[in-house]
């Protein structure tokens, strides 16, 4: 293979996979899961044997980035779009440590050794596990930790500022996603769905299908996010 050729493999394989990054859009980068990481090294690999290897002509290669391309997008909108393909593709946040007790179950479905579980922690400032009242192994890898009440910073309480609710959950929970609402959240919670229905239609929803997401915050309040807020 001359130089020209190379030249002109390198540039082609450059614009090419550049226009696909930019049409799959940022979660690539931002927000990767094991799904987004396979798919990034595969489109990578393609790019690099169109690039070098002459023995692939340049059309099969265009293709075979297209078509990789392709897929990954379309595995992201059926993971937009439905909440179970969603659990099947990226799978769900689990949690590893609850009131400074490891979930021996979770670790060995995150595949973490207590080693790198502390890694994790060290990471998030915390040193002891005894510190810890939750902490959740997210999709993308991060690790989520809820300190203890009394290693956290002064709150509303500790400074004997009253507040109108009281606490109904050690972590924000969310109730409503994409117009559906998590059963098993409002279970978990002893939350009735007339009181959901309620709150809903003090805000100004009359339609679950209109709420993007819906959760209840550690203070017993419900924040909202309608799909029309969405899109302004």
């Amino acid at each position: 293979m001359g130089y020209w050729e190379l030249l002109f493999r390198i540039t082609v394989s450059f614009f090419v996979l550049f226009i696909l990054t930019r049409i799959m859009g940022r979660k690539e980068i931002s927000q990767m899961t094991f799904a987004n990481f396979v798919s990034a090294i595969a489109i990578g690999e393609i790019a690099g044997t169109l690039a070098l290897v002459p023995d692939i002509k340049i059309i099969n290669g265009v293709i075979g980035l297209v078509a990789w391309s392709f897929f990954t997008i379309l595995m992201a909108l059926i993971d937009l779009k439905s909440k179970k393909a969603r659990k099947i593709i990226e799978g769900e946040p689990l949690i590893v440590i609850k009131k400074g007790q490891i979930i021996e179950k979770s670790l060995r479905e995150t595949r973490l050794s207590v080693d790198a579980l502390n890694s994790l922690l060290r990471k998030k400032d915390v040193f002891s596990l005894a510190d810890v009242e939750f902490a959740i192994f997210e999709t993308d890898g991060e690790l989520s930790v809820m300190k203890k009440e009394n290693k956290q910073p002064a709150t509303k309480k500790d400074l004997n500022i009253e507040t109108s609710k009281i606490s109904i959950s050690p972590v924000d929970a969310a109730i409503v996603s994409d117009g559906v609402i998590d059963q098993k959240n409002l279970t978990k919670l002893n939350i009735e769905p007339e009181w959901l229905e309620q709150e809903l239609q003090q805000a100004g929803v009359q339609d679950i299908t209109n709420v993007l997401y819906a959760e209840i915050q550690q203070d017993g309040t419900l924040y909202i996010n309608t799909k029309n807020d969405f899109l302004h």
